[in-house]
């Protein structure tokens, strides 16, 4: 008799597929589903003055404190409709001057702020601190940078970063859309994340800030700072899906056929990206074949019942080489051949075996 887990999980896994792109999103966690159906059986308007409406915003508030909590952030918390949202929010409408942002950011913050005056990164991936220290010196700047880049893993050191920012009386806006559930929220004025990164629903996220002062409101609904009437089963997922991270994400044994993967891949000519990374996590691979197209791979691995990506979810689509390889000045041919692989909260070791067996398979020369 299978339990509720293993039933769950063969609701969201098509067929016998392997999921490995969990940086793009992940699988619904139990957890979430159970709080999101629970939040449609309150639907009221949180905002109307009813007593259902006043049961809907106590479950909202109480999610709103859950959220604080398994983030381990002092200050407050604006739910939006996801990580591109609470962007625009902080970038358009942060109490700040100049806005910088690293060149390696998402999509969506770009698009939030096209003026913003673009950071450089180093080979590693990690922002120029001694150019970030010169940008930083003008009045009140809102610095933007990813915590865990979606594209590569690599880590910024955002301890450093922050004093640099702080230093000269800046913001430090972090997304943590792919940090979120993982890693503690770094010590910054604004942050980003997206319930749907780390098994929570889609459409649904928020923007943390330490003080509402830091923002110029926008009047509507969250105390005025955001328009729109919240989704209240979502932010009840995402609280949920937060809480089931718990200490640790992912078994690190799940990690180990990759780790053994990277000797095979440097034996043939291919590229381990995150040996030239500053600061790789385990949970986004990118993996340059020596022999073939990101595009063709993509394709060939979606025939063995394997999804991978050739990158950032919001711009694979163009099939043109990451602008974020770009800007570490990867060579023209590896950036060609590089796929990402993101293992989620619910990838098994046997899932990652299959991969690496697909993966030299296609590599080795016929």
């Amino acid at each position: 008799m299978p339990t509720k887990s293993q039933s769950f999980r063969a609701r969201i896994i098509i067929a016998d597929r392997i999921y490995l792109d969990h940086a793009a999103t992940t699988p619904l966690r139990p957890e979430a589903w159970a709080a999101m159906e629970q939040g449609f059986q309150h639907w009221a308007n949180p905002s109307s003055p009813h007593a259902v409406g006043r049961k809907a915003r106590s479950l909202l508030e109480d999610a709103r404190d859950r959220v604080k909590a398994a983030l381990g952030w002092q200050g407050e918390v604006i739910f939006t409709s996801g990580a591109s949202e609470a962007a625009a929010l902080a970038l358009n409408h942060a109490q700040a001057g100049a806005r910088l942002v690293s060149t390696v950011e998402h999509d969506c913050i770009l698009q939030a702020a096209p003026a913003a005056e673009r950071l450089p990164v180093l080979g590693d991936g990690a922002l120029d601190h001694d150019n970030l220290a010169e940008a930083v010196q003008r009045e009140r700047p809102l610095v933007a940078v990813q915590q865990v880049n979606s594209e590569t893993g690599n880590r910024q050191d955002i301890a450093a970063i922050a004093r640099l920012v702080q230093a000269e009386d800046g913001l430090l806006l972090v997304d943590c859309a792919q940090g979120a559930g993982r890693f503690d929220v770094p010590d910054c004025e604004i942050a980003i994340v997206s319930a749907h990164k780390f098994g929570g629903p889609i459409g649904v996220g928020a923007l943390l800030v330490k003080d509402y002062a830091m923002l110029a409101p926008a009047g509507g609904q969250e105390r005025g700072y955001r328009r729109g009437t919240e989704n209240m089963p979502g932010v009840l997922g995402m609280a949920a899906a937060l809480e089931a991270c718990g200490a640790t994400y992912l078994d690190p044994r799940v990690f180990e056929p990759l780790d053994a993967l990277a000797g095979e891949c440097r034996s043939i000519g291919g590229t381990w990206l995150a040996d030239r990374l500053s600061d790789p996590t385990p949970y986004i691979r990118a993996i340059a074949m020596p022999s073939m197209s990101a595009t063709a791979q993509v394709m060939r691995f979606d025939m063995a019942g394997i999804a991978v990506s050739q990158g950032s979810a919001c711009s694979s689509g163009t099939m043109k080489t990451s602008r974020v390889l770009e800007a570490m000045q990867v060579e023209p041919e590896i950036a060609a051949n590089t796929i990402r692989v993101s293992l989620g909260w619910n990838t098994t070791r046997t899932e990652v075996e299959r991969f690496c067996e697909v993966w030299l398979d296609l590599a080795r020369p016929r």
